[in-house]
This record gives structure tokens, sequence and C-alpha cells, in this order.
């Protein structure tokens, strides 16, 4: 997420203004700075650090209204470096929730805490910077005492959340697969098929699925390995027995199933017949959704021929013995 889009904290006016990752770049050896905390308007070593949460998540204004799961322990760990390397500092965390859920984490939240690191439930307002000594005031309201208040630091930084590829659209057209209202790509069922996706052949991993931190990035990666592997060793795949299928002598060949398929599996060719549906089974699911927009009724899914759901119907119905 790009911060430049809350400009009410200031990333790009001020330099002193920076984000997580920003941060992380100068917490590296191989960094600009040598791994040592320096402030970038003036080289000098901040005595005052905030960290701000949830910038560009849990934010409807911005369209993400999605916790990015990351950004909570990520500042959490620069706190708890920048307490290692600079012992005298005052850090405080501005934070909506704090979302230690991984293993070990709420016990590092415990030991951060206890280090001195001190944690303001309320997110901040504004950043502005005072003209006479060049800080950069945070206004915030502490949810917990009620207060609005207002606090002079040396150094701010900015946990910018997760957003999908700006490309993510061309991969779900290329690949013919679903994406979430939140725009990451959409798993076939979230407890029984997590890294599946509805196309057969296509895996799902990582940020690609949703916010996600390394440890779990890396087993649903190892998953997504496992199950890509089976097709692999198997050495064939039992295609789907729930297709549609195209009644020639009706089809008007109007397209409009082609318009509605989102496998790309429905193709209106040329026949001897005029302009023709034809259904390339391997890449059709059985959604259905073809068979619903048909206007003639030409498109029908096996299993669920109209003659069989009546006598199913009938079957039902009848009386025993009658």
């Amino acid at each position: 997420f790009d911060p430049k889009q809350k400009p009410e904290y200031g990333y790009g006016k001020y330099k002193d203004v920076i984000t997580n990752l920003e941060f992380e770049r100068l917490l590296n050896a191989a960094g600009p700075t040598g791994g040592k905390i320096l402030r970038p308007s003036d080289g000098k070593e901040p005595k005052k650090i905030a960290f701000i949460q949830c910038i560009g998540s849990r934010d409807h204004r911005v369209g993400n209204p999605y916790c990015s799961r990351i950004c909570c322990m990520a500042s959490i760990k620069h706190a708890h470096q920048v307490k290692e390397k600079i012992p005298d500092a005052e850090v405080y965390v501005f934070y909506i929730d704090l979302r230690a859920f991984g293993k070990g984490y709420e016990e590092f939240l415990e030991r951060t805490q206890n280090e001195g690191v001190i944690f303001v439930r309320g997110k901040p307002a504004e950043v502005y910077q005072k003209p006479d000594t060049g800080g950069l005031v945070v206004k915030f309201e502490d949810t917990l005492l009620g207060e609005v208040m207002e606090m002079e630091f040396d150094m701010v930084v900015l946990a910018a959340g997760l957003i999908p590829r700006v490309d993510s659209d061309v991969i779900q057209k290329l690949l013919k697969i679903s994406r979430s209202p939140d725009n990451f790509f959409l798993e076939a069922h979230p407890k029984l098929r997590p890294v599946e996706t509805h196309t057969s052949g296509i895996y799902l991993c990582g940020c690609a699925q949703g916010p996600k931190d390394i440890p779990d990035t890396v087993a649903q990666a190892s998953a997504a390995a496992a199950q890509a592997a089976i097709p692999l060793m198997v050495g064939e795949v039992v295609a789907e027995p729930t297709t549609a299928y195209v009644d020639e002598e009706i089809c008007g060949g109007c397209r409009i199933c082609e318009s509605v398929c989102p496998y790309d599996a429905v193709k209106v060719e040329e026949t001897d017949k005029g302009r023709k549906a034809k259904v390339n089974e391997a890449l059709c699911r059985g959604c259905g959704a073809c068979g619903a927009a048909c206007p003639s009724g030409a498109i029908t899914m096996r299993g669920f021929e109209r003659e069989q759901i009546i006598a199913q119907i009938e079957a039902l119905l009848t009386v025993k013995g009658e």
C-alpha cells in the first residue's frame, strides 16, 4: 500500500516519516546507514519513535477492509530492535487491535512490553511538523483513556498494509481463476481445498491468496507443491464428470454462453450447420452458468438433464403403493 494515499500522515512530505520496509532497510547491515538507526533528514539518532499501525489495512475509505496480518508483529519486532540498538529511546506503538496470533508471538509481545515499549490503543488522525523544532507531532485519541492528545517524535514509522498486485486481473484472465472481493486470488474451498483453485492444475500459495507471514507462506507453498506433484506422479488426471454439452439442433450461435463462461470453455465456431457452440470438456468445470444463460435451452449439464430431474421429482412425489 502506498502511504501517499493517506496524506494526513505526511509520507513523502516529511523526510522522517517512513514506511516499515524503509525502516527495515535502515536496520540492515547492508543498508544505507550500515544498520544504524538514523533520521533521514539530518542523520541524527532518534530518541523518540512512533510506529503507526494499519496504514491501508482495515480501512474502508481506501477499499481495504481486511487485516494484513504481518504489520503488528513487524512493528513489534522493529520496536524490540530499537530498544536493542538505542536502549534509552522512547518507543510508542499506536494500534487499533494488536494481533499476535502465531506461535510464540504473544510471548514476544510481552517481552517487548517488558522492555519499555509503550502501546497506545488508538489510530492517529494526523502527523504534522512543528516549524520551530522540526519535530513530528502525532495527534491521536487514546481510546482507553478517552482523551485526544498530541505527542512529538523524532521519527514516525508507518506500517503499510499488503495489497494485491496491480496486474492480478491480467493473471486472473490468463489462468481463468477467481478473485475474492479484496482482489486476492480465491481458493476452491477455505477448509477442504485451501491451496486449489476452481481451475485444475492451478494452485495458490503465499500472498497471492491473501496476506500472510513467512511461516504460513512456507507451509502453504509446501502444500501447493505436494498437490501439484500428485498428477505428475500418477501420470493422468481425472476429468470432471459433470460437464456441459450442446444440442446443435437447437443452438442458435448467439454467443451468450461464450460470454458468461468463467473458464473460457465454450467457444462458438462455424460448422456445416452454421454457428454452433462447442464445449471444451477439459476446461469445463460444470458450474452451469452457460446452461442457465442459454436462451434456447441448447446447453445441458451431464447428469442434470431435464428428463432426469423431472423423473426424480415424480419418483419422490409418488406415494408408495400407488
